[in-house]
């Protein structure tokens, strides 16, 4: 059976915090063991409960931006740090996850999207939410080949494919229509190449992507 994840929600509108609580109540994973509306209350949350994540909103009163993330970091170094925010400027996504963000969603997204983040973070994973993901192929960030962003675990040109329609939310069948393929290839493919990545979900891929820089959609 695995581990319940313990989780902390820090954010200062209390219907967001109620929001939350219900989107999470629903799956089997994770408990919200706790909350915040400002970042003095977080600080201690984190320091006190040792929880796995923080979902954390990180335009709260008390959170000197992105230097709060790193604080967090350091105080409780076992504790993920989860970004939920409405600002998608790609300079602070970028920032965030430099500074150990695990995973970065915006608050204009897909609530489904939150339990693909979070268990993309259990998995030791991170992931980035549809709408910001175009932050990691800004002409600002270093663009680094694909095959040798791989290396030391290269790719077949087909794998390549697959991961980068995956990174791009399409499902197998979708993949399959895309490539020309069957359904149960497109599922094969894909299954070879989480077993080859030693991954172990869709999130999961899309995370490996997304740290590669290869553009997501």
């Amino acid at each position: 059976m695995n581990r319940l994840l313990t989780a902390i929600i820090a954010d200062d509108h209390a219907i967001v915090r109620e929001g939350l609580k219900l989107l999470i109540s629903v799956m089997d994973n994770v408990t919200v063991v706790a909350e915040a509306a400002d970042g003095e209350a977080r600080l201690r949350q984190v320091r006190d409960t040792r929880a796995d994540l923080l979902i954390l909103d990180l335009g709260m009163p008390g959170i000197p931006g992105i230097q709060f993330i790193s604080d967090i970091r350091q105080l409780a170094p076992r504790t993920k740090v989860l970004v939920l925010t409405a600002n998608v400027e790609p300079r602070t996504v970028r920032a965030a996850m430099e500074a150990g963000a695990s995973a970065y969603l915006t608050k204009d997204g897909d609530p489904e999207e939150l339990g693909a983040a979070i268990e993309a973070v259990k998995e030791g994973g991170t992931y980035l939410a549809r709408t910001v993901r175009f932050a990691v192929s800004e002409p600002s960030r270093q663009a680094v080949p694909m095959q040798e962003a791989l290396s030391p675990i290269p790719l077949t040109r087909r794998e390549r494919q697959i991961l980068a329609l995956v990174a791009h939310g399409m499902t197998a069948r979708e993949v399959a229509e895309r490539l020309g393929i069957s359904p149960l290839t497109a599922r094969k493919h894909r299954e070879n190449l989480m077993r080859k990545l030693d991954l172990h979900s869709a999130a999961e891929l899309t995370g490996y992507a997304v740290r590669l820089g290869l553009p997501a959609g």
